[in-house]
């Protein structure tokens, strides 16, 4: 099953702490993200919003000033998912103990990866930012940048541990990094962004994933004779 999305917000007015932190802000963000990931920025009113939530259109504007800042809010909430997703990376090279570890490895992070990004939610998430990055430049590059960015950034790094241990050939991590998320990606992602209904098997993940690995390893890994 997949993992929901994580969406971290920050606390709202001190007034409604007595609802307590699971109370009225929250359902209002669980209330937005459905709407907004289903029907989309412009098709998801404020009187749907506070309708969904269980509260009063008042008190949308009360936590969050109207639904731009609300929109806004749960964008770079959501990169909170890639946030936690980038932190596990590390511990995906600290069973690799020798050359022989390299390839099992990787191909258990890019089926993670694949996985993590093929989750209904996150394609419904880059479906909506793609679709509303004319009205919010900005919003849509701070987005990329805590998101896929991120993750770029902490593979490259992962990816330079290895090189700097003999265990991958590139002088260029980030380059190496790039290589890998797009063959991993690539195929899948563009199919899902456009099938917007497909459901694609794990199983059929897992050997798009495992020969991403194999193209992967050919130009940067070298096992001894």
């Amino acid at each position: 099953m997949a993992e929901e999305l994580i969406v971290r917000i920050g606390a709202g007015p001190a007034t409604d702490q007595r609802e307590g932190p699971a109370g009225k802000r929250a359902a209002i963000v669980a209330a937005a993200t459905d709407l907004f990931l289903r029907q989309g920025y412009h098709d998801t009113s404020t009187d749907q919003i506070a309708a969904a939530a269980a509260v009063s259109k008042q008190t949308v504007y009360n936590q969050f000033g109207d639904k731009k800042n609300l929109f806004h809010d749960i964008i770079l909430g959501v990169t909170a998912t890639a946030e936690r997703f980038a932190g596990e990376l590390p511990q995906s090279i600290a069973t690799i103990r020798e050359p022989a570890d390299v390839a099992p490895a990787l191909r258990a992070l890019a089926r993670r990866y694949l996985a993590a990004v093929m989750n209904p939610q996150v394609l419904a998430l880059r479906r909506l930012m793609i679709g509303e990055a004319n009205r919010f430049p900005q919003l849509a590059a701070d987005y990329y940048d805590r998101a896929p960015a991120r993750v770029l950034a902490a593979l490259a790094d992962v990816f330079d541990r290895l090189a700097a241990r003999g265990l991958l050939t590139t002088d260029d991590p980030a380059h190496a990094a790039e290589h890998f998320a797009y063959l991993v990606l690539g195929r899948p992602l563009d199919h899902g962004m456009f099938h917007v209904d497909a459901v694609p098997a794990a199983a059929g993940l897992d050997r798009s994933a495992d020969r991403a690995v194999a193209v992967f390893l050919a130009a940067y890994h070298e096992v001894p004779n």
